[in-house]
């Protein structure tokens, strides 16, 4: 029925329907009806997938994005595009439910999810508290919430005592986090990037830029000479890479001291449990002194 709907969907305007229970709002204020049962679900971003897994119901995913690489259990799962949707594929998995990441999905897909029967839910990671609150509210809604407690609080354990490592030092850094080395992509006002850094006992210097993803100007970070320059570069990045496209960095007191570093992306770039273990990476070589191990 749903792929016939998705096929005639312009033409004909058919709709699927379900019976359902109840509404429920997700983090972007969206009002969502839940089907009767919640047994067959997709993530449409791997942060997501990882939110699922975490509360538990990973057993409940029949599918995931061709992006996806973590946990394990997902390389036995069927694979769809998510960017662009393939609605096609994903109808064809008989789904109950899709997940959707605020961050990187377009809200105008939920409507077709919804013409077909798929009601969509949006997660929101802006500060990493939104991590285990996502969690918690995922296993609710999933019938997953004793797991989802229990990972949640195993994160909150390992928040609290980063944070303890770190409330009492006696300088913190100035540090520029970039997603790439070429185009200065950085991360703007309200992002959990900021929280990150501030756990592990830096801060950001792009923290009141008002742009969500501000490209930077050299000029910019010449006049901010940050202490530290961190990055999603991998962990195999070498300084000479963004001396070459930056050569009048060489000043830089981050570039004088070799205080460059490149993280694994998952690690910041995926909005979802792994961003408390990158924190850790972070204050690691921040204060590699203060640091005893998450």
């Amino acid at each position: 029925m749903r792929q016939i709907c998705l096929l005639l969907l312009i033409v004909t305007g058919c709709t699927a329907s379900s019976e359902r229970e109840r509404t429920i709002q997700d983090d972007m204020g969206r009002t969502v009806s839940l089907p009767s049962r919640i047994d067959r679900i997709v993530p449409l971003a791997p942060s997501i997938t990882e939110l699922l897994f975490a509360s538990g119901a990973g057993s409940k995913v029949v599918g995931v994005s061709a992006y996806d690489d973590f946990p394990t259990e997902v390389d036995a799962l069927p694979e769809y595009s998510v960017l662009p949707m393939d609605f096609e594929a994903i109808v064809a998995l008989d789904v109950d439910m899709a997940f959707a990441s605020e961050q990187v999905n377009n809200p105008k897909n939920a409507d077709t999810f919804a013409a077909v029967g798929i009601p969509v839910y949006f997660v929101a990671v802006n500060t990493l508290e939104d991590i285990t609150r996502a969690i918690r509210d995922l296993g609710d809604l999933l019938g997953t919430s004793e797991a989802a407690q229990g990972r949640a609080m195993q994160l909150e354990d390992s928040l609290a005592q980063l944070a303890a490592l770190t409330a009492n030092l006696p300088e913190k850094p100035e540090v520029l986090f970039l997603i790439e080395t070429a185009t200065l992509y950085a991360f703007g006002q309200g992002s959990y990037i900021h929280h990150m850094i501030d756990l592990a006992g830096g801060t950001s210097i792009t923290r009141t830029q008002s742009t969500r993803f501000p490209v930077l100007t050299d000029e910019f970070v010449l006049s901010e000479n940050p202490d530290v320059i961190v990055g999603s570069f991998g962990v195999e990045f070498e300084m000479s890479e963004l001396l070459s496209y930056h050569p009048t960095w060489d000043i830089l007191s981050a570039v004088v001291s070799e205080q460059i570093h490149g993280f694994d992306s998952d690690y910041y770039l995926r909005p979802g449990p792994r961003l408390v273990e990158g924190a850790w990476q972070l204050a690691g070589v921040l204060h590699p002194d203060a640091m005893t191990g998450p």
